[in-house]
């Protein structure tokens, strides 16, 4: 089943015209629905239980959607076989996924949307709040980096920040901290520079616990590998190796002072 469908645009209210790819007619219509429902902004324009289906729809020179929700789980990995034919891409692109940890990560890491079924609504709300029409930004990039980190879940070593000015792609060895600001985050990286992601430092600190990075107080994560010293007294404070004192909140410290005998044991 390929389809496109012509809307009818209320200038009033900004426009994000939309592709579903989805091999299971069920799940498809579910998600129709749930735009219908919870996004009514977002058109449908186009869908697709295909690859081969999806392709016919771009053959139509009119055919310009903003996002494209995708199906992860296509049989054989297609999925990067449609976007591989799509390119330049210009339109964003939201995953579907059930649960999967290193799709999930991957999706984290790259600065990519993604819902996981069954779809819950409010997820739903916020993957389509992060879209930025007519941007496509850097996408192709982030295509790659996503990719390379679902074939190697366990050599994460660059990731992409989806920052207030734009996309910024880093190596995680240079982040030397993080800083939360209400609901964005401060990054600061060991060249001196700092970006402002759009995103809170809870986010952040799931994503890259596992990699030596850690939250010693609600506004600070820290790379451990960058602490020069731990003082004990006005409180207990950390220095980083760009000089900066990192207070050690009284509730963590316990489990901060235990993660440090443990890395004392591993030398």
């Amino acid at each position: 089943m390929t389809s496109v469908q012509a809307i009818e645009i209320n200038k009033s209210i900004p426009v994000i015209k939309a592709l579903i790819v989805e091999d299971e007619i069920k799940s498809m219509n579910n998600l129709k629905n749930l735009l219908a429902t919870h996004c009514p902004e977002v058109q449908v324009i186009g869908d697709a239980l295909s690859v081969e289906e999806a392709i016919d729809l771009f053959e139509e020179a009119e055919f310009k959607p903003d996002v494209a929700f995708l199906d992860i789980n296509l049989p054989d990995g297609l999925i990067f076989q449609l976007l591989d034919e799509l390119k330049p891409i210009d339109f964003e692109v939201i995953f579907i996924t059930a649960f999967n940890e290193h799709a999930i990560r991957a999706c984290q890491y790259s600065s990519i949307g993604y819902i996981m079924k069954p779809i819950n609504p409010d997820e739903l709300v916020q993957a389509v709040s992060r879209i930025r029409v007519q941007s496509g930004e850097k996408i192709e990039e982030r295509i790659e980096l996503f990719n390379k980190s679902l074939s190697n879940p366990n050599s994460f070593e660059k990731m992409s920040i989806s920052a207030i000015d734009g996309i910024y792609f880093v190596s995680i060895k240079d982040i030397v901290r993080f800083e939360a600001e209400d609901n964005y985050t401060h990054i600061y990286l060991i060249n001196g520079e700092r970006i402002t992601a759009s995103r809170t430092i809870k986010a952040y600190e799931d994503m890259l616990q596992m990699l030596n990075f850690y939250r010693v107080h609600k506004r600070h994560v820290i790379n451990l590998n960058y602490m020069r010293k731990f003082i004990k007294g006005d409180g207990g404070y950390l220095v980083m190796d760009d000089g900066k004192k990192i207070e050690v909140s009284r509730r963590r410290r316990p489990a901060f002072m235990e993660q440090m005998r443990r890395l004392e044991e591993a030398l």
